[in-house]
């Protein structure tokens, strides 16, 4: 059996793979060694490790490599830390391949330990172009990647076109959409009271807006008035119950989540509930259900794109990313974000767009990974 060992890294690094975990585990010649770490591990990001286990997932080491403060020094030093700490996991586990995702500071540390211990390095959602140092990151792991995943049309044609050996380069779309085949994506108060947070009780049956704004490295130290704007258009919303999500690990996310806190505490009577992190499958329903999301997630692009969601992505971070007719791009502008987002809510919903797959990604890798030889 070759044994695939999966890192695991963030919220969002766990609804990419989940399906192709599932896969792995149900194929007879792989064997899933789960790794699980930095911001999974942490209850301020959500601890998603307790979903992953609650799904049946067994990790077979949990790494803590996410250093205190979320600035560019502190990215930096996560980066260098799980390098050093994923190398003794590699090395103890002896996996035949490793497997990891997208463009995170995390990834890139996943990416570096296997090539140097010379272990194939499966890349998932290569080729991809985007905003923020993601872009960066992203196309060095491409370089460092054996086995690539990609999850469009133009990301194949863009990792081949960066030197890459043409039979190692496979579409066959992001596992992500595999979640929204797979699930009943409908919603109601009863399987969302789960969730605890902050804020104004939600009537999930009736409509609102999603909002989820990660820092931007790139422009490191202006996420507090960034977030305010988008959060002043989101109260210019009248009439409209608003679900809001805490940022991600990335060099920023304080300056983010203290322009949250600031707003909340000014607006403590607004229709607004604010919440930490949700599976794969109720994370799905809640865009699903949504009238509109605004911030700038990629999960807006992808899943959105898929499901016909309108969505409103704010600032840079997914600047050029490859999208369908249901987003519409505003700056980091109150009035301009206002605007579109009345305009998209108007619009209702968009015709579906599957340019990021059909939904069965998760299991075709997995075939592939058992099937093919590489180096």
């Amino acid at each position: 059996m070759k044994k695939i060992c999966v890192v695991v890294a963030s919220r969002a690094n766990y609804g990419r793979v989940k399906y192709l975990m599932k896969a792995i585990q149900a194929h007879p010649d792989l064997e899933l060694q789960l790794v699980v770490g930095a911001s999974t591990l942490l209850e301020r990001f959500g601890k998603a490790i307790n979903i992953i286990k609650k799904d049946g997932f067994t990790p077979v080491r949990s790494i803590h490599y996410v250093i205190e403060g979320e600035t560019l020094v502190t990215q930096a030093k996560s980066t260098g830390l799980g390098i050093v700490e994923l190398s003794t996991a590699f090395d103890d586990l002896a996996p035949d391949m490793v497997v990891t995702v997208a463009d995170r500071f995390e990834t890139m540390a996943t990416a570096i330990a296997a090539t140097y211990l010379n272990i194939p390095l499966v890349h998932l959602q290569g080729g991809e172009v985007s905003g923020n140092i993601d872009d960066r990151v992203r196309h060095a792991i491409t370089k460092l990647a054996d086995i690539h995943f990609v999850a469009s049309d133009d990301s194949l044609k863009r990792v081949i076109e960066m030197g890459e050996d043409p039979d190692c380069v496979f579409n066959h779309g992001c596992p992500a959409m595999d979640v929204l085949v797979n699930e009943d994506l409908a919603i109601n108060n009863d399987l969302m009271k789960q969730y605890l947070g902050v804020g104004k009780p939600l009537d999930w049956s009736k409509p609102y807006v999603l909002m989820v704004q990660h820092p931007v490295t790139t422009s490191y130290g202006h996420g507090f008035e960034q977030v305010s704007e988008t959060l002043d258009a989101l109260k210019g919303i009248e009439n409209m119950q608003k679900v809001i999500m805490w940022p991600n690990v990335d060099a920023g996310s304080d300056d983010v989540s203290k322009g949250i806190r600031h707003f909340r505490e000014l607006n403590m009577q607004e229709p607004i509930y604010y919440y930490k992190n949700f599976s794969p499958e109720d994370y799905a329903r809640v865009i699903n259900n949504a009238v509109c999301c605004v911030g700038n997630s990629s999960s807006f692009i992808r899943e959105g794109s898929f499901l016909g969601v309108p969505v409103v992505i704010v600032g840079d971070r997914q600047q050029g990313r490859e999208h369908g007719s249901n987003a519409v791009f505003a700056s980091y502008d109150a009035k301009d974000i206002s605007a579109k987002l009345r305009r998209q809510i108007a619009h209702g919903r968009y015709i579906p767009d599957h340019r990021y797959g059909e939904g069965d990604a998760g299991i075709r890798i997995a075939q592939t990974l058992a099937t093919s030889r590489f180096r």
